[in-house]
């Protein structure tokens, strides 16, 4: 959907300085993904559509929010773990989520939205040495790439790296992308885990339903991580029914993120204490299958940890 489109469509856009904000973080908005979405207060809208908010500069804002920059060892990987190794196939996606929060920093080549052929090969070749067991596809999203290029970065890695895990939101934004032909091809190439990113129950929407089943009924394992999102799920009510959704669907909810403070992204975030309360009052209603752990990804640079509940 393009910029004249969308504004027809949602009119207070209008007034918001798209070409400024897209020059910081770029926007795109597929229709399906949109729906029948029609109030700024929809959540698909309030994570994909631009915001004046995202412009001002905030107090608590971190450039490097998760501390990848210190562990990118060389352009395009990061690695925080020494049995992981997390490589990004590309930037591009087909939802710019607005909280993303690689937004304002960049572990990849600052010249080109792809890895060129050199820095492709010397990622793998970095991987396949460091010793990991497990290699993480990221971006960017990297279902943004085509099947012959992800398959290649999967047989690239093997046998060296005997796990991978495919990080992606294109199920829930882009469903028509699992297609016959990937499912078939991950498969042929398991073990693969995807990690899919729904955050709020109606992005799970009839087509993103059969592309999750797609995936299950293929032995692909599907987990799913979510942040917690001000105005979006920042509700137990919420984050229950998503997650009871997702286990109905064999979806496993794996983690709930505590959202990091990216420059742009402050209107999303919640306090600490607002977000233990919330997962609390989850882990009083959900069952074991159904309640993801809450994590936060510190500045660091040393990976994600549990935020447990305080003690009384």
């Amino acid at each position: 959907m393009g910029r004249h489109e969308a504004e027809e469509r949602f009119p207070w856009l209008t007034n918001v300085p798209w070409r400024a904000i897209a020059a910081q973080f770029p926007v795109r908005l597929p229709r399906g993904y949109l729906g029948d979405a029609r109030e700024a207060s929809d959540p698909r809208l309030r994570t994909a559509l631009p915001d004046p908010a995202e412009l001002e500069p905030h107090a608590g804002d971190v450039p490097d929010p998760v501390g990848e920059q210190a562990r990118s060892p060389i352009p395009w990987v990061v690695q925080k773990h020494a049995d992981r190794v997390l490589l990004l196939l590309t930037k591009r996606c087909h939802v710019y989520c607005r909280y993303c929060f690689r937004r304002d920093h960049d572990p990849g080549s600052s010249s080109s939205e792809d890895p060129t052929p050199e820095e492709w090969a010397a990622m793998f070749a970095f991987a396949r040495a460091s010793g990991a067991r497990e290699a993480i596809l990221s971006g960017g999203d990297p279902l943004a790439v085509s099947d012959a290029r992800l398959l290649n970065a999967i047989d690239a890695l093997r046998p060296e790296v005997p796990v991978i895990r495919i990080h992606t939101r294109a199920p829930i934004t882009f469903p028509q992308r699992i297609t016959p032909h990937l499912v078939s091809s991950l498969r042929a190439r398991a073990p693969v885990w995807v990690i899919v990113h729904a955050n709020h129950p109606v992005e799970l929407s009839a087509p993103v339903r059969e592309s999750l089943a797609r995936l299950v009924d293929a032995g692909l394992p599907v987990l799913n991580q979510a942040v917690l999102l001000r105005g979006v799920n920042d509700h137990p009510d919420i984050l229950a029914e998503l997650c009871e959704t997702l286990v109905s669907l064999r979806v496993f909810p794996y983690y709930l993120h505590h959202p990091d403070a990216a420059p742009g992204n402050a209107a999303f975030r919640v306090s600490l204490d607002e977000g233990r309360a919330i997962h609390e009052a989850l882990r009083q209603r959900l069952s074991g299958i159904a309640l993801p752990t809450y994590v936060i990804d510190p500045p660091d640079g040393s990976g994600k940890r549990a935020i447990l509940p305080e003690l009384v």
